[in-house]
């Protein structure tokens, strides 16, 4: 399956069904009088998020969603029925910002979420509304109300606990496939993974979601490689894994890069926990991993953890130190949540 995390659509509610206007016609029956019945309610679009899914590559296919338009209303006083409505199911992690990019609609972070984004028009009203003791035989309806229409811009934000960043090749998919059961694209040749990857992690009897957030380099803020166009996914992550290659000449430059790239995106990701560690540890003589470890604590202020993908060396240490962070900074979040709750009033 492509990933897709950017859409753009055309939604539209359904018009209401049009008033009737009718009259009584039966033997015997004098005075029938008015009996046209009202239009039927247009159908609304229902926007929902549903388990399984991990990219919006359906709606490169269709760009247009349309709800059906209300019965009309008949006589002997009957109703229109009401217009089927059309739920469009996304991923969880999905915003919808209108046309402008600019306003947040909705915001799906939990299974079985549902928004009704647009509501249809109010079917029209038949002649029997209109009758009065001034007016008996009314041939006044309602031609129902019209359903309303935009244009939409859908974004993915993949839900994840811990996002990996770094340079390309600094092994990533590598510490992924080892660690979960996703099978990015992994060889001996360099290259950048071009889309997220998310991968499930056991540890402790507990778990989370990784994900792998690709093509970050310098000047991706200014449109380099693949730019900042993935980092909106780990908005919503409770911690950053970053990987350092400690084969690199510059190692200091490496986590420089990032960081720079980080900050430059804005929003909180660069005051997201961070935790640094140097990969690829195999690939070097074991002298030289402590320097190198020094080198990057000295610069970052912060400690460094030697791992290795490739080997699993360091691998279950760097799972709970990340599951620690993340829970602590879950936990923050909570509190910092209930501070700003008012209290109930009290006498």
């Amino acid at each position: 399956m492509k990933f897709l995390d950017t859409a753009k659509i055309f939604v539209k509610s359904g018009d209401g069904g049009a008033g009737c206007v009718s009259f009584r016609r039966e033997a015997h029956v004098e005075y029938g009088g008015p009996d046209g019945g009202d239009g039927g309610r247009g159908g609304d679009v229902i926007v929902e998020a549903v388990d399984g899914l991990n990219t919006l590559i359906d709606f490169r296919y269709q760009q247009h969603f349309k709800a059906k338009t209300g019965g009309h209303g008949m006589g002997k006083m009957r109703f229109g029925a009401s217009g089927d409505g059309i739920t469009m199911k996304v991923p969880v992690g999905t915003q919808i910002f209108d046309d402008d990019n600019l306003v947040m609609l909705a915001d799906f972070t939990r299974v079985g979420q549902r928004v009704i984004l647009l509501k249809g028009g109010r079917g029209g009203r038949g002649n029997t509304r209109f009758k009065s003791s001034r007016n008996q035989a009314p041939r006044r309806f309602g031609t129902g109300e019209e359903g309303e229409e935009r244009w939409i811009r859908l974004r993915l934000k993949l839900i994840a606990d811990a996002g990996l960043v770094g340079l390309p090749n600094a092994g990533k998919s590598t510490f992924l496939s080892a660690v979960s059961r996703a099978k990015p694209k992994v060889a001996d040749y360099p290259f950048t993974t071009l889309t997220p990857v998310l991968g499930v992690v056991y540890v402790d009897q507990t778990e989370f979601v990784i994900a792998d957030i690709p093509g970050l380099i310098e000047g991706a803020h200014e449109g380099a490689g693949l730019g900042h166009r993935f980092l909106g996914h780990v908005e919503r992550c409770g911690a950053l894994l970053h990987l350092v290659d400690c084969t690199e000449d510059d190692i200091v430059g490496a986590w420089k890069t990032i960081r720079s790239e980080l900050e430059a995106y804005g929003g909180i990701l660069a005051t997201k926990p961070e935790i640094l560690a140097l990969n690829k540890v195999d690939a070097i003589p074991e002298e030289f991993i402590a320097e190198k470890k020094a080198e990057l604590e000295a610069a970052s202020g912060r400690e460094v953890i030697a791992i290795s993908g490739a080997t699993g060396a360091g691998i279950d240490n760097a799972l709970r130190i990340l599951r620690r962070t993340i829970d602590q900074n879950r936990a923050d979040e909570l509190a910092a949540e209930n501070t700003h709750i008012a209290p109930s009033w009290a006498p």
